[in-house]
């Protein structure tokens, strides 16, 4: 069905574009890297033209390219005394104009403009290792990525998914709780979905990528502005709307039904506003009475927005937000045969909804030539509450009873404040320096009598109201010794409230061009994160807080690496690492395996017992890419990963990670093909395999005592699952129509239908009829067609 929609839609609209000559705009802002300052007289060249189109900066650093035809440019800028920069790929569409914000480097050595084939572009200048930054072509472009800027970053090397269900990320190792969530400048919570309290994934993301400008992905070591986080940090960028044309967009496609508008609010004052809303496809689909096949449909709903406004020369202010609201109700209770559940449990009817929201502004202003200042105030707010009954069942599966066996709801308020200042001291240094300060405000409530299954009295888990702050402050400095050689080191420190938890933290790194075509890279960072709030407001069976007093989970991570040019468009980076984690919460009772180093990815919260900062961990591995940009019309991107990651619990025992499945690859391809003078064949492959999933030894006789399942706690993820392998497959069409482009496109997950294990689940329908192993194996997505067709205007 899906496929003749899109053959339709293809005859329909390939007649539009075969009219006159695509003609388009492309125009922009150049700034210094360092202390923002426009640059005036700056020769943008579009350079694979012929002959060549170009212009200008004026005296505000705009550009301003017209006529430029429709499809992938690369754009050239140059100015004395800076190294010049190329822009590669940048696509050209008939229905927006292309708007570039870009920063140039000031050369060590004041000479005649010089082009630097060796450097690699990061937004944050101060970050030399372990970053990749990455655009919004890229969220769209990779398959099976699903727009999604998590399940894109799960193609580089060190950072996998592996859980269709989710979009955690697990970076060299580590729980995806170790991850920092950041949009412009502050701090925010899981921008997901459906998301659980103490993840940072989930199922679907409220980031869009419509709205994103380039952003970076740190896995380690990373610059010392970044605190509260162990394993890497998604420092994702809100782009300005056009201030000068109003343009629009619409999409529908099986994640969601979204319209984008954004254009000038003051064409003489140069502000002006974007703004996106998404609603869930599946459920406009139920509202028509379209039978979907299940009753448990996910019902979502987000959007975000950014207001832009100049301030005279110097200084701009931008206010942005993003919030979604999301629901689901999984019903067993009517189900007459076992179905697999992938997002909930057998046993019960679960009722969930969530909701995110921020709001926030930022002022920048340029102190002088050489000195930029922002300070940027945000307030945030989720609640997320859920309600469990219990289904008992007889032998022939007929529902027996209900009963109510849990209840939630978490609500949890931040007042985010970031205020810097960057310092351009000569075209050799750079010092920032600034604070970071997170007041929360939380209200908390929890009862569960979930286990033993014949337990009538109510475990109140959670009853607390108040709040605590994470006073953050950083300087770090940035030392151009040369052309070649790059230094930066700086220091952050963090101080919590409520139980006085500290960290002092040097972070260095070190990056040498040794010649154009090697570049050598070296980094080192001591981290500190917290624990998940509600794991501090936690009640034991006497009613006290146990766990309030936890210290932060702590690190060192050391990192060497080693890039060759082999082309133009031919890149091979290589990567060794090594982390030991310590002060990591573990379990008091003497004897016990746990280790939170394992939570952090799922569909439920973790309440263990009494816990002390005696643990530790250590991850270590080596990364390699081989990546091909586009050029030719086709790219192709090969990652391998090869790492163990192991926890020792309170027994002393180092014992595989719940994340250690010791290697990842990935292979992906994309070609793209014109098809008369205005459209292009879209099409994109991966390849992903991964070492299989861990799981432990259980102990039958406890589970069903319980009604849950019970692992033989020594020998804790001694088991494996077989490997994890999935095919990809990206099919589509772009049309660039007179005033508007139309793409339609067929993202086919899990081609081959390959059936990948989850997880070992108990069951307690299995148990109460009797089975001599109430257990049973369950399986991730299998095939996923999700189509989309987007228009811009």
């Amino acid at each position: 069905m899906i496929q003749r929609i899109l053959i339709y839609l293809f005859i329909v609209l390939l007649p539009l574009a075969a009219s006159a000559q695509r003609l388009q705009r492309v125009r922009g802002t150049v700034t210094d890297k360092e202390s923002k300052v426009t640059l005036p007289g700056v020769t943008v060249v579009i350079s694979d033209l012929s002959p060549a189109l170009g212009g200008v900066t004026d005296d505000k650093g705009n550009f301003v390219i017209d006529s430029v035809p429709v499809g992938k440019h690369n754009i050239r800028l140059s100015y004395m005394g800076y190294e010049s920069r190329t822009l590669s790929d940048i696509l050209v569409t008939s229905a927006k104009e292309v708007i570039l914000p870009v920063e140039l480097e000031e050369q060590v050595l004041k000479m005649d403009e010089v082009t630097v084939t060796h450097k690699r572009e990061h937004i944050n200048e101060m970050a030399l290792v372990s970053t990749r930054t990455f655009d919004v072509q890229e969220t769209e472009r990779y398959a099976g990525s699903r727009s999604d800027p998590a399940r894109m970053a799960s193609n580089f090397a060190g950072a996998q998914g592996g859980d269709d269900s989710r979009n955690d990320i697990v970076v060299r190792g580590n729980s995806p709780q170790g991850i920092l969530w950041r949009m412009d400048g502050v701090d925010i919570p899981n921008p997901n979905h459906f998301n659980i309290p103490g993840t940072t994934g989930g199922p679907v993301s409220m980031l869009n990528s419509k709205m994103l400008a380039n952003s970076d992905f740190h896995m380690g070591a990373f610059p010392a502005e970044y605190g509260d986080a162990v394993a890497g940090v998604f420092d994702v960028r809100l782009r300005n709307g056009n201030n000068d044309k109003y343009e629009f967009t619409g999409q529908l496609g099986l994640l969601g039904t979204e319209v984008s508008a954004e254009g000038p609010i003051s064409r003489k004052a140069g502000s002006s506003f974007l703004v996106n809303y998404r609603y869930s496809t599946l459920q406009i689909f139920q509202g028509l009475n379209i039978k979907l096949g299940t009753t448990s449909v996910p019902q979502y709903q987000d959007g975000s927005f950014k207001l832009h406004f100049p301030m005279g020369k110097k200084g701009d202010l931008s206010f942005f937000g993003l919030g979604g609201t999301s629901r689901i109700d999984l019903i067993v209770s009517t189900l007459t045969t076992k179905e697999d559940q992938l997002y909930g449990e057998s046993d019960r009817d679960q009722y969930f909804t969530s909701a995110t929201g921020l709001v926030g502004g930022t002022y920048g202003y340029t102190i002088n030539k050489n000195t930029y200042m922002k300070f940027t105030l945000a307030q945030t707010a989720g609640n997320v509450w859920a309600n469990h009954v219990k289904v008992f069942r007889n032998a022939a599966f007929g529902v027996d009873s209900l009963k109510d066996v849990l209840g939630y709801e978490f609500t949890t308020a931040s007042t985010v404040a970031h205020w810097y200042i960057n310092k351009k001291i000569s075209q050799r240094q750079t010092l920032k320096y600034g604070i970071v300060n997170k007041y929360y405000h939380v209200n908390l409530q929890d009862s569960s009598r979930q286990y033993p299954t014949s337990r009538q009295d109510w475990q109140l888990r959670e009853n607390y109201t108040g709040g605590t702050n994470l006073a953050q402050a950083y300087i770090q400095y940035k030392l151009r010794t040369s052309e070649k050689l790059t230094l930066t080191g700086g220091i952050h420190a963090q101080y919590l409230t409520h139980n006085a938890a500290k960290a002092l933290e040097p972070r260095v790194a070190m990056r040498w061009a040794a010649t154009d075509k090697n570049i050598f890279t070296a980094g080192y960072g001591l981290h500190s994160q917290m624990q998940p709030l509600y794991q501090y407001y936690a009640l034991d069976t006497f009613g006290g807080m146990h766990n309030k007093d936890l210290d932060f989970t702590r690190s060192h991570h050391l990192v060497t690496g080693y890039e060759r040019i082999l082309g133009p468009k031919l890149r091979l980076r290589m990567e060794a690492y090594g982390q030991y984690l310590f002060n990591v919460p573990v379990e008091k009772r003497v004897g016990s395996s746990y280790s939170s180093l394992n939570q952090g990815s799922s569909f439920s919260r973790n309440f263990p017992d009494s816990l002390q900062n005696t643990g530790t961990g250590y991850n270590y591995g080596l990364e390699l890419t081989l990546e091909k940009g586009f050029s030719r019309g086709f790219y192709t991107l090969f990652t391998a990963s090869a790492f163990d990651s192991r926890a020792a619990g309170n027994d002393g025992v180092y014992r595989n990670t719940d994340y250690n499945t010791q290697y990842a690859l990935n292979l992906l391809f994309g070609y793209e093909k014109k098809i008369g003078k205005y459209s292009t064949f879209i099409s994109g492959f991966k390849v992903t395999t991964i070492g299989g999933k861990l799981y432990s030894p259980v102990d039958t006789a406890a589970s069903n005592l319980l009604g849950d399942m019970v692992v033989i706690d020594n020998q804790r993820n001694t088991l494996r699952f077989q490997s994890y392998f999935r095919t990809d497959l990206k099919l589509g069409v772009r049309i660039n129509a007179k005033r508007l482009t139309h793409e339609i496109a067929l993202d086919l997950v899990n081609v081959t239908n390959t059936k990948n294990i989850m997880s070992l689940v108990y069951s307690s329908d299995l148990a109460s009829q009797g089975a001599a192993y109430p257990f049973y194996t369950q399986y991730q997505l299998g095939f996923l067609p999700i189509f989309y067709y987007r228009v811009d205007f």
